[in-house]
């Protein structure tokens, strides 16, 4: 009997492609014919466009195509906010809004060409912060409304009279920047119009349809006139989804010349058009009675969408509420303002709203045990929400792990031994940090659906192909919907082969984010390979005669239980399923929805199921130079049940390091509203050697709703690691920093002031 792959170490399937060279990203495609696109972007942060010639650039042998605005259709497109045009005309409200458009026959050529566009600006003044447009005589970064693009008030219980009755209440102001997903592959795109007058287009992307659906919108065609096909994607962690550019410029480019044309960004292009993660202030309040109990919170939230709104409005809505849901509350008030600015524009980013709240949580709740002369994992404990419970927004909890993630990492980190130890007096000083996170496997708030559909084919050799729109991006969707498959077939992973998304050939789906594709296309996967089973066994029953429960498939054949010398090949059996009277290919689909509900006023069950995670880290802080140093780190990741362990530990690892990066390292910079550190010399991300050996621990609470008991994994597992280091810093040197990044000069400076302080008190 073959052994299952579920819940052992299985290397990606898409792994050996990769290594070998032979993946596809849309920037290796080449199509006879193919021209190649550049994009003019604007210098400005908000200038008017006087005039644009574009006339010596037209002349340049070689070139197919010079579009501007006036070229563009006049639809515009965006998430809630439809406000964005694929060209700007009449106006640029961003450094890096892309101007004109060029398509040539060369690389080189269209480059040149870009020199040659003439643009004459009138410079406008610039909303550079939030505060600036919060201002009641600040001008309108878009025409006719004020610069509030989204609000959120959300209240619960008796908020002010639970303050009251507090023992400690805290309140305290957070600063959170944006930061740059920093993928490996920048965007890609490559479109061309097919035999039939279609737009057909390769790209790196989180959503095939999501993107098909925003090209029909932005390039004003028909769906059915779009056909998208999800390239080998080198990474997306958010950026990848619905806002950026660059598949409608190349799906623009191509319609204009009728020719396939290839748009790849270079590094800076990138850091310009991607949407960086949402920088907000978050200030927080919370009242804790002496044992720990959170008796009440309010929350304000002011968050800064950028020159358009994208996804930001959501991000936001998840900062405002979704922590609430970890803990057992019952006072909470949130009150959220998403701000136009001339800045580039923010959206997702991996963890999607939740890093910004649990940074300014977990800080709080860190500095209120201080306070209280309690533990910090007590506080957590204590409030924890449990399994069979509801939370204050209606969130049913199905199983939850938070509880075993503090203990997993307590116990790595000596939790209990460093807290007590003495500190180092001499330059070199080290403290200990935790925090805890939750985080969504699925959210039902695109649309009334969150589910997924897979379609099974088995070919005649008993090989199976499955048809999933879910995408990989490097997490390992592939991986999980092979092994599901093989799992449910009794079959060999190399018996299955994961088609790539292609909105032609795959059923619908939303796409990978929340961390809904184990959740929603594995539990699809289960029955649209329990559909093939079924239909096997009902032929290999007449072949083998007898009846379809007592049969089995071991070793890709369909035998007797009780008899297995009678039995059939997979092959056999789904070859007869085509040659015989009324015969055909052996295919299934199947569908799961989860059983959740679209939010009422910010109040409703949206998720199947809840991810939980924990991160200890010991720090060293340098205090004549003021660098932080993490040496050593532990994450536990309530995955629910670990399908893969060698997949969620690589990806919770590279959410660990993605968020030191973000408490340390990244920084953009902008001056007067331009970037001044798009690339990666100046743009500084962790390496290697800036992190220590990665540990990580895995905690499965076995969800009810998920396929085999798994949910969502290594999102939430980015949400602790901040404030896990600003705990940290404090327990080394006393210095409590509330505004990210946590820099040397940052570190200094409170130093500084804490030794003024404590030369005031010694003179008081």
């Amino acid at each position: 009997m073959k052994v299952s792959t579920i819940g052992t170490a299985v290397p990606q399937v898409t792994a050996r492609s990769k290594v070998l060279g032979r993946a596809m990203y849309a920037g290796d495609l080449k199509i006879a014919g193919m021209l190649h696109g550049k994009v003019l972007r604007s210098p400005y942060p908000h200038a008017r466009i006087v005039s644009i010639d574009v006339s010596a650039a037209l002349a340049l042998p070689g070139v197919k195509a010079v579009l501007t605005g006036a070229d563009a259709p006049r639809a515009k497109w965006g998430v809630h906010h439809k406000e964005r045009r694929i060209l700007a005309e009449g106006k640029v409200r961003f450094a890096g809004e892309e101007v004109a458009a060029v398509a040539a026959i060369t690389e080189e050529i269209a480059r040149d060409a870009l020199d040659l566009i003439l643009v004459e600006y009138e410079e406008l003044p610039a909303i550079l912060t939030p505060e600036e447009g919060l201002d009641e005589d600040a001008p309108g970064v878009h025409d006719g409304r004020n610069n509030v693009s989204h609000e959120i008030r959300i209240e619960h219980g008796d908020v002010d009279a639970a303050f009251a009755s507090a023992d400690l209440v805290h309140e305290a102001t957070y600063r959170c920047h944006a930061q740059y997903p920093g993928y490996l592959e920048p965007m890609a795109t490559v479109a061309t119009i097919d035999a039939d007058g279609r737009l057909e287009v390769w790209t790196s992307t989180q959503s095939a349809f999501l993107a098909r659906a925003r090209l029909s919108m932005a390039l004003e065609i028909p769906v059915s006139q779009i056909r998208v096909h999800q390239a080998t994607t080198g990474g997306g962690f958010g950026g990848k989804i619905v806002e950026d550019a660059n598949n409608l410029l190349a799906g623009l480019l191509a319609l204009r010349t009728g020719k396939p044309v290839r748009l790849v960004n270079n590094r800076l292009e990138d850091f310009l058009a991607c949407c960086s993660s949402v920088p907000e202030v978050l200030t927080l309040k919370l009242g804790m009675s002496r044992d720990g109990t959170i008796v009440a919170k309010d929350l304000r939230v002011v968050a800064e969408c950028g020159a358009y709104s994208g996804l930001s409005a959501e991000i936001m809505h998840v900062t405002a509420m979704r922590s609430d849901n970890m803990h057992r509350l019952t006072n909470v008030r949130s009150q959220a303002t998403l701000v136009y600015t001339n800045n580039p524009p923010h959206g997702a980013f991996r963890g999607f709203g939740g890093s910004q709240m649990q940074f300014a949580l977990n800080s709080h709740i860190d500095t209120m045990a201080r306070a209280l002369n309690l533990d910090p994992i007590d506080i957590h404990k204590r409030n924890a929400i449990g399994a069979g419970e509801v939370s204050i927004h209606g969130w049913k909890i199905g199983s939850t792990g938070l509880k075993e993630c503090l203990d997993q990492c307590a116990d790595a980190i000596q939790w209990k031994s460093k807290r007590a130890a003495p500190r180092s007096p001499g330059i070199l000083r080290r403290g200990v940090g935790i925090a805890a996170a939750m985080h969504v496997s699925g959210n039902r708030t695109i649309g009334n659906w969150d589910g997924s559909t897979v379609m099974l084919k088995v070919n005649e050799d008993g090989r199976i192909m499955v048809h999933s729109a879910e995408a990989d991006m490097g997490q390992g969707a592939m991986t999980m919907l092979s092994q599901v498959v093989a799992h449910e077939l009794n079959v060999p992973l190399a018996s299955v082969h994961v088609v790539a998304p292609d909105t032609d050939l795959s059923p619908y789906a939303i796409g990978s984010l929340a961390s809904r594709v184990t959740m929603a296309a594995g539990n699809a996967a289960i029955l649209a390979a329990r559909a093939a089973r079924e239909k096997l066994f009902e032929l290999a029953a007449t072949t083998l005669k007898t009846t379809a429960d007592q049969l089995e498939i071991v070793d890709g054949a369909i035998r007797i239980r009780t008899q297995p010398e009678k039995s059939a090949t997979l092959a056999q059996i789904a070859a007869l399923h085509i040659w015989r009277h009324d015969g055909e290919g052996l295919q299934v689909s199947a569908t799961w929805d989860a059983k959740t509900e679209m939010h009422a006023d910010v109040h409703g069950n949206v998720a199947p199921a809840h991810s939980f995670a924990a991160q200890a880290v010991e720090v060293e802080v340098d205090t004549e130079t003021g660098r932080v140093t993490v040496i050593d780190s532990f994450v536990s990741d309530d995955c629910g049940k670990a399908l893969n362990p060698m997949a969620i530990h690589g990806q919770t690892n590279g959410a660990s390091v993605q968020a030191m990066g973000w408490a340390l390292y990244e920084e953009l910079q902008l001056e007067n509203g331009r970037l001044m550190n798009g690339n990666f010399a100046d743009y500084t991300m962790p390496t290697a050697d800036a992190v220590p050996m990665l540990r990580t621990g895995l905690v499965e609470s076995n969800d009810p709703n998920g396929p085999y008991g798994a949910k969502g994994a290594s999102e939430t597992a980015i949400l602790p690691g901040a404030p896990a280091i600003a705990n940290a810093v404090f327990d080394a040197i006393g210095v409590r920093i509330t505004d990210l990044p946590i820099t040397p000069e940052k570190v200094l400076a409170g130093l500084r002031a804490r030794q003024a302080a404590a030369g005031d008190n010694a003179h008081a």
